[in-house]
């Protein structure tokens, strides 16, 4: 049986806490297309994660998407369900996180969940509802400037409640220390509240979160929830297998190809680091708009370097740039070009020989994957990397790295490339 199902709102995202899951020494493959979960159900999967690009469609859109997904969950038999979206809550005022919140709800036909989206092993905690980065509240910090999801309300009691009309409760800090049975009973006289934002002060909050929550059909949150869920199952069922983790994977030989689409410091930092020693294709949207052969050339230029050692193309821009771009783009237009770029770039250097890649971005991640049309996954167990490094075996197999743009040391391409590399050696 499937322990736990997963919707996750982006790739980058769904790796995550995939890798997360296979550290606890819990079976966990990725799919990106819900045709390819009867694959899972003669593995030794404990939890599955389905990851989709719907943290920014249409709201209607993610619904239908949710609504799919849990079906087809539900036809494998899965016990309990997940909704995974970003750490720190990105979403637009009218959605996705609430509306794709209620078709799960409602196609669960169960009565109440939860939201957590608190990581404090990366300093991401929730205290009274509000959201800290470390020590900033969510709405001063850096992703009040996020140039699609400027999140500049740090309370998430109110940033949920404008994407819904069902009432969104609190299960504050002080409630969770306290008996579950007495947080449970307070929980059931709210019956008129089928929301909850839980506070996550701590790893003992999310532990207190997890027994409360084990037996609730759905649950929703970031990365760190999931971890506690599988402990607490684990806990009451000492049947379940724990499988030993794994940080190398198979190998993929071919070229290495590094692409580059966040515009979080992280990333700009780490392609300045590799460009200083190794070919790098700056992308100007603005340029590549009115140049119906932009690509081509991107793609010309790569023939020329990619048998040489690992190339980058990137459109990662600081903030002048971005500003630049934005307004002659459009914020959704300029995000939309460096999709359809970077996905048929990766399409390309694919047909060319790639078969290592590192991705910087969850838009671009999934934009990525989608474009060679790589459907399932197995993947790493967390570690240095975060938790993106998945391989698809077969006749013609591919590995990656993916991460979230914010994430990683200057030197991320590097290790990353590394780790790849290291499964080639073993024999």
């Amino acid at each position: 049986m499937i322990e736990l199902g997963i919707l996750a709102d982006d790739l980058t995202g769904g790796m995550m806490v995939a890798s997360l899951l296979e550290r606890e020494g819990i079976s966990c493959p990725l799919v990106s297309s819900i045709d390819e979960l009867e694959s899972i159900t003669d593995s030794d999967a404990q939890a599955v994660v389905v990851a989709r690009k719907i943290r920014l469609i249409a709201p209607d859109d993610a619904r239908l998407e949710a609504v799919s997904t849990v079906k087809a969950l539900q036809s494998i038999g899965c016990k309990r369900f997940y909704y995974k979206y970003c750490a720190t809550f990105d979403s637009t005022t009218d959605g996705n996180i609430g509306p794709i919140a209620e078709a799960m709800l409602e196609t669960l036909n169960t009565k109440k969940t939860v939201f957590c989206p608190a990581f404090p092993e990366y300093t991401v905690t929730i205290f009274q509802g509000r959201m800290f980065i470390g020590s900033t509240p969510l709405g001063d910090s850096f992703k009040q400037n996020d140039p699609v999801t400027p999140m500049t309300n740090s309370n998430l009691v109110e940033v949920l409640q404008s994407q819904t009309s069902k009432h969104v409760g609190l299960i504050s800090h002080s409630m969770l220390i306290k008996e579950v049975e007495s947080v449970r009973s307070h929980i059931n006289k709210m019956s008129s509240t089928p929301f909850f934002i839980a506070d996550a002060a701590d790893d003992e909050d999310l532990k207190s979160l997890a027994e409360l929550t084990l037996d609730w059909k759905l649950t929703t949150g970031a990365d760190a929830l999931p971890i506690f869920l599988a402990r607490a199952w684990q806990k009451h069922n000492h049947s379940l297998k724990v499988k030993e983790s794994k940080r190398v994977l198979s190998p993929s030989p071919g070229a290495e190809v590094f692409i580059a689409g966040s515009c979080a410091a992280a990333t700009l930092r780490q392609v300045d680091t590799f460009e200083k020693n190794h070919p790098t294709f700056r992308v100007d949207l603005v340029a590549a708009n009115d140049d119906p052969e932009y690509i081509l050339k991107i793609i010309m230029w790569a023939k020329q370097h990619i048998d040489k050692g690992p190339i980058a193309v990137s459109s990662s821009a600081d903030l002048d740039e971005l500003s630049r771009t934005q307004k002659s783009l459009g914020v959704g237009g300029a995000a939309s070009l460096a999709d359809k770029i970077l996905g048929e770039v990766a399409h390309r250097l694919f047909k060319l020989g790639a078969r290592k890649f590192v991705v910087a971005g969850g838009e671009t991640s999934g934009q990525v994957i989608n474009s060679i049309g790589i459907k399932k996954v197995e993947v790493s167990a967390f570690d240095e990397l975060g938790g993106g490094y998945c391989h698809q075996s077969g006749s013609d197999p591919i590995s990656f790295v993916l991460k979230a743009g914010a994430l990683g040391n200057d030197n991320f391409f590097f290790d990353a490339m590394d780790r790849m590399r290291q499964a080639e050696n073993i024999i």
